[in-house]
């Protein structure tokens, strides 16, 4: 899905359109019998590994009895291998990112919603639609639903570094002023470089994006990003491939500036450390992760218990504050604290929402080859 397939350029206008007007309309999901719910006392979540603070995990089982057996991950490619491995059983919510579509619809290790039991219009209907469009496998299903967006941007530490201007920049990482005192997530660190080589001149204008297209886009740019990131490789302090490991680099490992989620560096914000995230001038990488229903689910009922808890605004805004990211659930924000608006506004100053740039739908062949382009990075 590319620019979230939804026409005008990704911004807050097209995230919160109808936001105001959520109020009392919303369609509830159907009842769910307490017989339901005590068939099984638990469900099983393979989720990013910071998405479910312990209050929201508390009052959901307060209120419902059911036991979340939690398990935390740190990248697409750890659910599908899970989720390939055991032949879709084992858990009964996985929660892909909006782009990865084509690659789980050709796995067919998924199963629709029954749309009558969620409550759809809780949500920004942008993102809604992500499900009802590019994961409708079949006409008129939905595979996906949204549960928490955000982007990955520059993080730095406030008392050690400062960008050149208002926003910082993907080659930050990169600078020879900054060797051995930087960190990034291996593939999206290398995309990341490439959006600034294209401001430098070292890549024509929309290559990053068009290797997106074929296989015979993709080699010539990656072949040059690859080289031009190997060639700087000793700059990087820190690779990093979960949430804890972002924290920890800024933390305790002297990285005082590096590409990450905002998540991260914006929790540590909120919790008084000299943090600072921002979208760099290139624009920051726009993502959704979702709800999805593996194949071999067998809490079925429970899960469509969790999805009206994680669609309730009062605790989906409460969470905001632990895991640091955004809710598409209308009206999360105005239970969120008041540093949530603060950091909102840090993280895109100016012009930064209009130049979002949404992950574009990545087909298992880009998938492939770039996973061959990161293991020479990553072995050099």
């Amino acid at each position: 899905m590319t620019k979230f397939n939804s026409g005008p350029k990704f911004n807050r206008r097209t995230l919160l359109k109808g936001s105001l007007a959520a109020g009392s309309a919303l369609a509830m999901p159907a009842i769910i019998s307490k017989k339901a719910l005590a068939s099984s006392g638990e469900i099983n979540i393979l989720m990013w590994s910071d998405y479910l603070p312990e209050t929201f995990l508390k009052s959901f089982t307060d209120a419902t009895g059911i036991t979340v057996n939690y398990t935390g991950i740190g990248s697409n490619e750890e659910i599908i291998n899970k989720m390939k491995a055991s032949k879709g059983r084992g858990f009964d919510i996985v929660s892909p990112t909006n782009n990865r579509a084509l690659q789980w619809k050709a796995l067919e290790l998924l199963q629709p919603f029954d749309m009558s039991k969620v409550a759809i219009d809780a949500v920004n209907p942008a993102m809604a639609k992500i499900g009802s469009t590019d994961w409708a496998f079949e006409a008129g299903t939905t595979y996906w639903l949204p549960h928490i967006w955000g982007t990955e941007g520059m993080a730095w530490r406030t008392d050690q570094f400062q960008p050149d201007g208002m926003f910082p920049s993907y080659g930050d990482v990169w600078s020879e002023a900054n060797s051995g005192k930087t960190m990034g997530r291996a593939h999206s660190m290398m995309l990341g470089a490439g959006l600034y080589m294209e401001t430098i001149g070292e890549l024509a204008p929309g290559s990053v994006w068009k290797a997106y297209t074929s296989e015979e886009e993709m080699r010539p740019v990656w072949e040059k990003i690859t080289e031009w990131c190997i060639a700087r490789k000793g700059n990087i302090k820190l690779i990093w491939n979960d949430a804890d490991t972002q924290k920890n680099g800024l933390l305790n490992e002297g990285v005082i500036v590096g590409q990450t989620w905002d998540g991260p560096p914006l929790a540590l914000k909120t919790a008084g450390e000299p943090v600072m995230y921002r979208a760099p001038k290139e624009g920051a990488l726009a993502w959704v992760d979702g709800l999805a229903l593996p194949t071999g689910a067998e809490n079925i009922e429970q899960v469509y218990e969790f999805i009206k808890y994680a669609f309730k605004p009062e605790l989906a805004g409460e969470a905001i504050d632990h895991h640091g990211y955004n809710s598409p659930v209308l009206g999360a924000d105005k239970f969120a604290g008041e540093a949530y608006a603060k950091n909102f506004a840090d993280a895109y100053p100016g012009d930064a929402l209009a130049k979002l740039n949404p992950w574009p739908s990545e087909p298992q062949w880009y998938a492939d080859m770039r996973t061959e382009y990161v293991n020479r990075f990553e072995s050099a």
